[in-house]
């Protein structure tokens, strides 16, 4: 009877230990299959984190490339209009020089001599103060002279070089202002230039 017992806590034993390995293999598996499970999913997560960068990234390069882009024409723009400021001040500065008071005497007498002999009415000229002031103290008696024409001299505050002449007696006049004068050369350069920047 003590060998039965023996081999009943044998065989007990052995059920023991197989239904443990069995439970084991079965908790083994089960682990193995959550950790798959765990694997893929933390696969799956890396991909779209992969993939959701790679495309941020995409998007701020595209941005960038637009900024860029963007700050070019600005930049392009900033420069065109710096140089057509600077071509309007060198227009400026050259025409107020061409036209200091000993060339504007010149320019005067060559207009009023060139007009038509057969006008007999007064010339009004329109100038600067200072170009007045210059002409009324000694060139304009000499003007007369040399033109045999009735010259009216007046100040013009929108005139700071240059002159607007009337041969009828103000009813019409050209204007040899340097505002005039600066946005015809002007008409004529800028698309020059425009030209020029756009190469």
């Amino acid at each position: 009877m003590a060998e039965d017992v023996k081999a009943l806590i044998e065989k007990i034993n052995q059920e023991g230990v197989i239904a443990a390995e069995e439970k084991a293999r079965d908790i083994e598996n089960k682990a193995r299959l959550a950790a798959d499970d765990i694997l893929k999913k933390a696969q799956n997560l890396a991909s779209k984190i992969l993939k959701d960068a790679k495309d941020e990234i995409s998007r701020m390069q595209e941005k960038e490339k637009d900024l860029l882009k963007q700050a070019g024409r600005d930049l392009l723009l900033v420069l065109r209009q710096e140089i057509n400021s600077m071509l309007n001040r060198l227009i400026d500065s050259q025409i107020r020089e061409a036209l200091g008071c000993d060339n504007l005497f010149k320019i005067l007498s060559k207009v009023i001599q060139g007009a038509c002999a057969a006008e007999k009415g007064e010339i009004i000229i329109s100038l600067s103060k200072e170009d007045l002031k210059v002409l009324e103290s000694g060139f304009l008696a000499k003007l007369k002279e040399e033109t045999k024409k009735k010259i009216v001299l007046s100040a013009a505050d929108d005139i700071r070089a240059g002159f607007l002449i009337s041969y009828d007696g103000g009813k019409s006049q050209f204007d040899f202002s340097d505002k005039a004068l600066a946005e015809y050369i002007g008409t004529f350069l800028k698309p020059k230039l425009k030209e020029i920047l756009q190469v």
